[in-house]
């Protein structure tokens, strides 16, 4: 008598898993003074790139520059692709003191702003939540302001505010205090991916009945030297300046610097409440590269066994897939790599696909990199456009 009740819940516990969540908000702050989805498309749209040399006052690298190869202690590149006036903060809206200001982490005003921004795009009075069983999912990985103004202040100048306003899970907490939100407040750091990963956690917490909205987001900016130091002793930047995903010319990536959010739904709470879905996230998958021929190099069949996964998932056909938005740094090791994985996936399906990397137009944004990239294809869906692919002449063999 037990058995169809339990069939019953094992089928219920499955459509759960795979019940499909919706986009009804994002926001950005990306490179090149862009500030909005729409000044986002115009950059993809006309295959420009917000990629320029660091001015003095944001990172001063003439101390530690030396020509390409790398030297010991030294960066070959002076190039990044940054954010207009980080500096700039509404403290007074946000109900935050001036000293409290001060000492906050310039990602933290970056995510409060973006937030906002979202909420409202998702037709959301942000004021409106308070109480709300809404979740905060963050992709954040370092914090070189908060390190730069630790070892840099005297002792007597550290304040209270100093922990809290550099702390990667603060971050999170801060979104989930200012909005009243009584879900999850997860600040996740598995680098490159650390923003993928935090929509993913945000999907799995909806579906799962943890939260009825969550913010998923990604952040990062640059405030030191000892980043460009560390990639330029892997040989992994550019020395030109120029991320060329996917191209035979590729020799690096450029750093760059940005905050993506975007609001989430289950599907069908979205419909209920008349909201604007802009796109739809059937599944996602997470795994590891496990054991490689090193630490830092990518492993082709672990790529496979995640797309076959997340389309298993989703239950997509490879001849159902259009496009996909890769991770595509520009390095000469990477992207052959991921290239021939998806090759390998969807060699079965007729006609070419499409593959493209927003790293060509904004740098690497590092934990911000995969929203940035997901707020490309939701665009390149609303407006029915795939937009040609910057730096690109020839492919990589």
């Amino acid at each position: 008598t037990l058995f169809p009740y339990t069939t019953l819940f094992r089928s219920e516990l499955e459509g759960a898993a795979r019940e499909p969540i919706a986009i009804v908000g994002m926001a950005c702050r990306l490179p090149g003074g862009i500030c909005s989805p729409d000044e986002f498309w115009s950059l993809l749209q006309e295959k420009r790139d917000s990629i320029t040399q660091i001015p003095r006052w944001r990172v001063d690298l003439d101390p530690v520059f030396a020509p390409f190869p790398a030297q010991p202690g030294k960066t070959y590149s002076r190039w990044a692709a940054l954010l207009d006036r980080p500096d700039v903060f509404d403290a007074e809206f946000f109900g935050i003191a001036p000293r409290e200001a001060v000492a906050m982490d310039p990602q933290q005003r970056l995510l409060l702003e973006v937030s906002w921004q979202a909420l409202e795009d998702a037709g959301i009075n942000p004021k409106s939540l308070a109480g709300a069983s809404a979740g905060v999912f963050l992709g954040i990985s370092a914090s070189e302001y908060g390190q730069r103004a630790q070892h840099s202040l005297p002792h007597e100048e550290l304040s209270a505010y100093t922990l809290q306003g550099s702390a990667l899970n603060a971050a999170a907490g801060r979104l989930a205090y200012f909005y009243g939100f009584s879900g999850p407040a997860v600040a996740i750091d598995t680098a490159c991916s650390s923003s993928l990963v935090a929509i993913d956690r945000a999907c799995r917490s909806l579906r799962e009945g943890e939260s009825t909205l969550a913010l998923a987001a990604g952040v990062n900016l640059i405030a030191s030297a000892e980043g460009f130091i560390i990639a330029s002793q892997w040989g992994m930047l550019s020395p030109r300046g120029v991320c060329a995903a996917f191209e035979e010319s590729a020799d690096g990536f450029v750093r760059g610097e940005g905050c993506g959010v975007v609001v989430l739904k289950r599907l069908r709470d979205a419909e209920a409440a008349g909201d604007r879905v802009q796109a739809v996230i059937l599944s996602s998958a997470v795994n590891q590269d496990g054991a490689s021929s090193g630490l830092t190099v990518p492993n082709g069949l672990a790529q496979q066994a995640l797309v076959w996964e997340a389309q298993r998932r989703a239950g997509v056909e490879a001849s159902q897939v259009g496009y996909v938005e890769a991770h595509g740094t520009g390095t000469r090791l990477g992207d052959p790599i991921e290239a021939e994985a998806l090759g390998t996936v969807f060699a079965g399906r007729e006609g070419k696909l499409r593959i493209g990397s927003v790293k060509a137009n904004i740098g690497h944004l590092e934990s911000a990199a995969g929203v940035a990239g997901l707020m490309k294809v939701v665009l390149s869906l609303e407006h029915g456009e795939i937009p040609g692919q910057a730096h690109w002449e020839r492919g990589s063999e």
